[in-house]
């Protein structure tokens, strides 16, 4: 019999998935994890077809097809997916085409088991195939009964039947290399090259079937390469955590739909802007995939600031094209009293530092994705970090010069805005990019006329995806490093508001080697230039290698 053009995604979940593409697997660890492949891909995608020729992909060659097709038409016994196409590239064989079968005379037992009757017809149709296709039947019979073992031994020995493990190590060598800042007495780097981890450990939990409860442990004992070390925080790694091994729970963050359009967040710890917003870098972004500096894995002006704990939603407003996001982040919302420190105020969810915004994300077509973000920002003047922590500067602390300190003991307010925009240019090169603005204010006791500012900031990369080898990316990314300025800025040297006189810029290339669905290595280096918005400070530069192992 010539083969049938169909994809083994055709079939239900429960029966067809542990039955697809037998005939070319080498063992049943490969089965499982194409069962797992199409659990995720068919998950809200399968719908029933009632008529065989509604399958564009079916090439009806032979009387297989009008027999299947005859049975799919009177007892709907398989399903497809909306777009009627079946997804695969791969042709069915005589084992694949009987997986179909069997499970058909399964849905037709049923039918008959409920008084439904069938035609003397079908009854003929039903003996031809069967006895067409008895060794493959009773092969198919055979790997399904193997699996059904497995599956139950998987089942006895699961770690919850509601939670799920996976972990995450990060490995890193890191040194950095430059001359001399400034304005800090003229200090040297004197780092020295370093082995340092991180490990998290996340514990998922679906209580109804399509809502999350994350709950992660993290540890890890990295010295954040800083101001203390180079002289700037421009160094910072984008991974870095600090302790020596503590291990501490970071996140406890539960989300979960209200129907297909809406899905709320709440959490009362380790809920990020990032976490609710879209920040549109989807080959940097993460922290053990991505950019190896701080600043180049999301805009820091709006994608990082005051967070927490709080609240957030995703509304798809347009399938496919047009979503909106809200939230409201607090960072010290599990205060209640501050009586042990006089002359303090608990902050609790609503009188401390807070961030709230909203953000609308288009998709005119797949390859493209812009997004336009509004932030309003309040930090008191114990935890003023306009820059998050990207750069050492007066992006960072807008008013600090203003009592002659280093640090800052005024509150702050930032009305923040800023677009990203990420395009596959192919299915091997992706641009993405962002820009950030922030109107500041510095709130002084006792004067009317506040001290105001604005914060500027942009970034861009490219990377070009499956080098040398599938699952490598190249990666090649820079920007300017958020800078302070300001009308009520005083010339350098005289007391009072002070701006930042130059420009400092960052750039960085890594490239990812996988070298299994587990490992990867990431070697790369980035430079700081003009460290602190300063042309006199030298360049500073750092070398990482990151090794990440996932399980």
């Amino acid at each position: 019999m010539a083969p049938v053009l169909l994809t083994a995604a055709l079939l239900p979940v429960d029966h067809a998935q542990a039955q697809t593409s037998f005939a070319n697997q080498d063992s049943l660890n490969q089965v499982l994890k194409q069962i797992d492949h199409y659990q995720v891909l068919n998950k809200n995608n399968l719908s029933q077809v009632t008529k065989v020729n509604q399958l564009r992909d079916l090439v009806p060659r032979d009387w297989a097809y009008a027999a299947l097709r005859s049975l799919v038409e009177r007892y709907g016994c398989l399903a497809g997916f909306p777009n009627q196409s079946f997804r695969g590239n791969q042709a069915l064989s005589r084992y694949e085409f009987a997986a179909g079968l069997n499970y058909c005379l399964n849905q037709i037992e049923r039918l008959v088991a409920a008084q439904q009757l069938l035609t003397r017809n079908d009854l003929e149709t039903l003996n031809l195939l069967t006895q067409e296709f008895e060794a493959e039947l009773t092969m198919t019979a055979s790997r399904v009964d193997e699996l059904g073992s497995r599956t139950g031994i998987l089942e006895d020995n699961q770690f919850s039947a509601t939670t799920v493990l996976r972990g995450e190590v990060i490995l890193a060598i890191a040194d950095t290399f430059g001359g001399e800042i400034e304005e800090i007495d003229n200090v040297s780097d004197q780092s020295e090259t370093t082995f340092s981890s991180r490990v998290r450990l996340n514990f998922d939990t679906s209580l109804f079937g399509r809502d999350r409860l994350r709950t992660r442990l993290r540890s890890g004992n990295f010295i954040k390469i800083d101001e203390e070390l180079t002289g700037t925080d421009s160094t910072r790694l984008g991974f870095d955590t600090g302790g020596d091994f503590d291990l501490q729970v970071s996140d406890l963050i539960y989300r979960f739909p209200v129907n297909q359009q809406l899905r709320l967040w709440v959490s009362p710890l380790g809920l990020d802007l990032d976490d609710i917003f879209n920040v549109s870098n989807p080959q940097l972004a993460s922290s053990s995939s991505g950019a190896l500096s701080r600043f180049s894995r999301r805009d820091p002006l709006l994608f990082r600031g005051t967070e927490r704990a709080g609240l957030g939603i995703n509304l798809e407003l347009i399938k496919n094209k047009l979503r909106f996001n809200a939230l409201y982040l607090t960072d010290n919302a599990n205060e209640r009293s501050n009586g042990d420190v006089p002359g303090t105020e608990a902050e609790g969810l609503f009188k401390g530092s807070f961030s709230s915004g909203a953000q609308l994300v288009y998709n005119p077509f797949d390859a493209l994705e812009l997004s336009a973000t509004y932030v309003r920002n309040y930090q008191t003047a114990d935890s003023v970090d306009q820059s998050g922590d990207t750069v050492s500067g007066f992006a960072t602390q807008p008013f600090a010069s203003l009592d002659g300190n280093d640090n800052t003991d005024i509150d702050t307010t930032a009305d923040k805005i800023g677009g990203t925009v990420s395009f596959n240019v192919s299915e091997k090169i992706v641009i993405s990019g962002f820009g950030g603005f922030a109107d500041v204010s510095g709130l002084v006791t006792g004067e009317d006329n506040n001290q105001s500012g604005e914060i500027w900031t942009w970034g861009a990369n490219v990377s070009i995806l499956d080098l040398i080898t599938e699952g490598a990316k190249f990666s090649v990314a820079g920007g300017m490093l958020p800078k302070f300025i300001s009308e009520d800025a005083v010339p350098e040297g005289q007391a009072g508001l002070q701006e930042d006189q130059d420009t400092s810029y960052l750039v960085e290339a890594l490239y990812r080697f996988p070298l299994n669905d587990n490992v990867a290595i990431t070697p790369g280096a980035y430079a700081v230039l003009n460290p602190n918005h300063v042309d006199d400070n030298d360049t500073v530069y750092v070398g990482v290698v990151r090794t990440t192992i996932r399980f």
